[in-house]
């Protein structure tokens, strides 16, 4: 489906016309459609037919809460990096025991709280965590649940920022160091050991990287049943959606192509989509403030800012930015999109051939994911509000913040 397309001259989420949300709502603000995110959820579910599966979203690409609620009532499974996200998504109604806790800092709190609700499993990244995971499962008399994330030094073949799966990246296990690793956790008092995790990276838009990962990972799990059985395989996550011009594979061809790798193991296959769910499922709604003409550049400064999408100055990353009003004729004016922020690095959108006029409002598209989860405060900007559409239907998930509510918490040193 196409959550966001033009009716009538107007860009529209489902039923909504974008012009409608910001008269109602202000802008700068997150716009997500319920039925995209369903869809591409249920694209994975269906995908897997027999096979025993669990798809556990990864919380890290939008945590809020009614993304979080939408995904539990369609029965998915979470993948988390904090006890901040354990607890978000208990709050949302989501299942202990299909959750999956990654993340290569886990503190004893936080190894402490999960033990105590029961997840599913402890996604190990050395032997230090393992340890530590073992000392918590010994004062509170439970046996850990845990797999080994494995890097398989295999290239993403993306950003080397979100690139997870080669040796000099911090994440996960040696390959090499596997075996003795699993040795290591399964002689540990309160460990059992469930399984084997790998994750290579984000915004992969090739199946070579994941089929070279796969076939590494299957020749280590051989070597590993000789030593404790495996329950299942979480092969992360990492599949990549179109911002521009990336053709990655549809989630069933994804899934197909790791079905019929692992065709003939009896074991359950974990995958933690993030991006690929929720990345076309949004847009972030914004207003031209001023149209300035520079001797090099055209600027059209919006009300949006890296503090909204942190992914281009991070990343350089290209985000499609489109006018709610549908143009009757294509522009030769090119502007840089570009926020309030006293920073250079804030540019939203360089180069863009816009018609504008100030007070135009514009919709940067692809920001369902990494958009609000990555937001901030910076130069004290309350945060954005957030909106689900259900057809014709709007729901306010986040309010907007204010200003005192960036205030509240701190207070001044007392009167000498």
């Amino acid at each position: 489906m196409t959550a966001f397309a033009y009716s009538h001259g107007l860009l529209c989420a489902e039923g909504v016309s974008l012009p409608e949300i910001a008269e109602r709502y202000g802008t700068p603000t997150y716009i997500y459609s319920r039925a995209a995110i369903e869809e591409r959820w249920q694209a994975f579910e269906k995908a897997f037919g027999d096979q025993s599966h669990l798809i556990c979203y990864a919380v890290k690409a939008n945590s809020s809460l009614a993304v979080l609620n939408l995904l539990a009532r369609l029965g998915s499974g979470f993948d988390i990096v904090s006890a901040g996200e354990l607890e978000r998504v208990l709050r949302a109604g989501g299942e202990a025991d299909r959750i999956v806790f990654s993340g290569v800092g886990k503190r004893f709190d936080e190894i402490r709280r999960a033990l105590d609700v029961g997840i599913k499993c402890f996604n190990v990244e050395s032997t230090g965590e393992l340890d530590r995971i073992n000392q918590v499962g010994r004062e509170q008399g439970k046996a850990a649940p845990v797999s080994i994330r494995v890097n398989p030094d295999v290239d993403a073949q993306t950003h080397p920022y979100i690139a997870t799966g080669l040796k000099e990246n911090k994440f996960g296990i040696p390959y090499d160091d596997a075996l003795s690793v699993y040795e290591l956790a399964v002689s540990m008092e309160a460990i059992q050991v469930i399984g084997i995790d790998c994750h290579i990276g984000s915004q992969i838009t090739a199946m070579a990287p994941f089929r070279d990962t796969l076939m590494r990972l299957m020749e280590l799990i051989d070597e590993i049943e000789n030593i404790t059985s495996l329950s299942h395989v979480d092969i992360g996550g990492g599949l990549g959606i179109r911002y521009r011009d990336e053709n990655p594979p549809e989630p069933e061809e994804y899934v197909r192509e790791v079905c019929k790798l692992f065709a003939g193991r009896d074991c359950e296959i974990v995958i933690e989509p993030g991006r690929s769910i929720l990345g076309n499922a949004g847009v972030l709604l914004t207003r031209v403030e001023y149209l300035k003409q520079a001797p090099e550049r055209n600027f059209a400064i919006v009300d949006a800012a890296m503090t909204e999408n942190l992914r281009p100055s991070l990343y350089d990353a290209w985000h499609d930015i489109l006018p709610v009003v549908e143009p009757e004729q294509e522009s030769n004016i090119r502007y840089d999109i570009v926020g309030p922020v006293c920073e250079s690095a804030d540019i939203l959108g360089r180069d863009r051939r816009l018609l504008l006029q100030p007070d135009d409002l514009l919709a940067i598209m692809s920001i369902g994911a990494y958009g609000f989860s990555m937001s901030s405060t910076y130069n004290s900007r309350p945060r954005a509000c957030e909106i689900m559409v259900d057809g014709e239907t709007v729901h306010v998930i986040r309010r907007r913040e204010t200003v005192e509510n960036l205030m509240e918490g701190e207070s001044v040193l007392p009167e000498d």
